[in-house]
């Protein structure tokens, strides 16, 4: 939108001799270094052009919105109203006249922005080793910070490394200065010693499997594990002991089992205990199509998308409840559901349980809005329902595709999204492999108070699942044209020019853990995941999108 001219603003008029040709007898030719001119307001930014063939009774106007601004050589210009300023440049002598227009963008107060990915769940680090706080500045102008230690200023340096010498819990702050104003973060640091350092997550700690299957058990986020020896045992008797924090369930016998796992080092201990139910072999609660049975999915059961921009866009949802009912609704009617950033996800299921092919054909179609120049993978996974209660709550096997198994492609990532601390700023995360990033807010094309879902209430949330290789190029090296470029094939929202089968999958592609095949016979739920963390420029970040989840044996 263009903003004009206003009684704001003042105009210093200054003559400048730039006349290059003073020949009249040819019509005057304005020299533009520049046609965008950047300040903020109340500041003055000063337009000198260079001129040919400006002699005695040459004659310069300078005009915004038809009205006069000068009609000197050059334009020094103010204004205390922030906008874009459309600026006319007409030259004229008796050969004839030239004109050029610019514009000035004049920036509002630009108070700088702080961004320390990990502050808002505060830091916690091991006795004498080391801890570098290197937070992002988003600021125009120069700035002066300030770091705190329990209220007492420690540095004024842009990058502070934190003593870890001493014990304890400490108060630390980081204040950052510009002209306009300044921004301020507070956050905690637990420098721990090694007796206290070891952690670790369980995703759950009550399991079910179908008889005649076997369950992979492990804890995640394993921190400080030094010298640990873990101990398996299945109600009261040790089947396991080692260094491994895997263990491999594989009793056959219907019933409820407790599973403790103990891990001991050299400083401390750590134990917890787990449920695993064997339920009835596959098959017990298949659920078979009918005449009546839905080809689509019948319901969502959980939308859980990561922060992204099209996440709250021109919708407001303030439970898991009314989330899961926009997207069914939306899914239902063709049009697109976002899963944000890398781990957001979608979880459906079908009225009747989805058959896998014995002939190698496709079972399933998921669609989304891929073009030649955008693939935005999701990863998919299916489910039975192995206990019958009609939940997603059961095993998840992840359908391998061409990605599956590489170097480059990563089980087990685990992504932390952090609430940001006011509205309109782009959201931080953190990962299980050390790197930290932003989802960044644009409001020029998504302008939404905040791109984190508003039905989820914690102040953080983590995903996890399956990374793909980051093949969003920069096509041209100049930040104009992002190419998402795609992956063979097993992926949802993935680009194909050549294959007419990139959006329809096998159930038979399903695989345990360790890579080997689930031999699932049938399916009653499905999850279509984020697969990538990447953003390019001013496209935003990456993110699956989702059209249509269907069952490809019913017309």
């Amino acid at each position: 939108m263009r903003k004009y001219f206003s009684a704001f603003i003042f105009l210093i008029v200054i003559g400048v001799t730039g006349c290059r040709d003073e020949r009249e007898s040819l019509p005057p030719v304005i020299l533009l270094e520049q046609q965008l001119y950047e300040t903020v307001v109340g500041e003055t930014v000063t337009v000198t052009p260079e001129y040919e063939n400006c002699g005695e009774g040459t004659v310069w106007l300078w005009t915004c919105d038809g009205e006069t601004l000068s009609v000197e050589e050059s334009l020094t210009f103010t204004s205390d109203e922030a906008g874009e300023y459309y600026i006319m440049l007409t030259v004229s002598n008796s050969a004839g006249e030239d004109k050029a227009e610019l514009r000035i963008d004049v920036y509002g107060m630009m108070p700088p922005e702080i961004s320390l990915p990990g502050a808002a769940r505060g830091f916690s680090v091991l006795q004498d080793s080391l801890l570098v706080l290197a937070p992002e500045i988003s600021s125009a102008l120069p700035v002066t910070y300030s770091w705190t230690i329990d209220g007492k200023t420690v540095s004024t340096d842009s990058v502070y490394t934190f003593p870890t010498g001493e014990t304890g819990t400490f108060e630390a702050g980081l204040c950052v200065e510009n002209r306009d104003g300044r921004d301020e973060i507070e956050f905690t640091v637990e420098v721990m010693s090694p007796g206290e350092a070891f952690s670790w997550t369980f995703d759950r700690t009550e399991y079910g499997i179908s008889s005649g299957r076997s369950l992979l058990l492990r804890p995640q986020d394993i921190e400080y594990p030094f010298d640990a020896v873990y101990t398996w045992s299945v109600d009261g008797t040790e089947v396991q002991s080692g260094e491994s924090s895997e263990y491999v369930f594989d009793l056959t016998a219907e019933g409820s089992y407790t599973v403790n796992v103990t891990m001991r080092n050299s400083y401390t201990a750590a134990s917890q205990d787990l449920t695993v139910t064997v339920l009835p072999a596959e098959g017990t609660y298949f659920r078979a199509a009918d005449a009546s049975s839905n080809a689509s999915i019948s319901k969502v059961y959980e939308y859980t998308p990561a922060p992204g921009q099209f996440i709250n866009d021109g919708v407001t949802l303030t439970t898991q409840e009314e989330a899961c009912s926009y997207a069914f609704e939306r899914l239902s009617q063709g049009q697109f559901v976002s899963l944000g950033a890398f781990g957001g996800y979608l979880t459906a299921g079908f009225d009747h349980s989805v058959e896998s092919s014995t002939d190698g054909g496709f079972d399933l179609q998921i669609t989304g809005n891929a073009h030649s120049s955008s693939s935005e993978p999701g990863i998919i996974w299916v489910s039975q329902d192995e206990n019958g209660n009609g939940l997603p709550d059961d095993t998840w096997y992840e359908l391998r595709g061409s990605e599956y198994g590489k170097p480059e492609t990563w089980q087990d990532y685990a992504v932390t999204y952090y609430r940001p601390s006011s509205n309109g700023t782009s959201i931080e995360w953190t990962d299980n492999r050390g790197s930290s990033g932003t989802v960044d807010y644009i409001p020029a094309y998504h302008s939404q108070e905040t791109y984190f879902p508003l039905w989820i209430t914690a102040d953080s949330y983590t995903l996890r699942g399956t990374r793909l290789e980051d093949r969003l190029v920069d096509e041209n090296g100049n930040g104009s044209l992002w190419i998402g470029h795609p992956f063979d094939w097993g992926y949802a929202d993935n680009w194909s020019g050549t294959d007419p089968d990139i959006d329809k999958f096998r159930i038979s592609d399903a695989v345990r853990w360790d890579g080997e095949p689930a031999d699932l016979t049938y399916i009653d739920f499905v999850k279509i995941q984020c697969g990538v963390q990447a953003k390019g420029g001013w496209t935003g970040e990456q993110s699956t999108e989702l059209t249509l989840i269907r069952d490809l044996h019913i017309d």
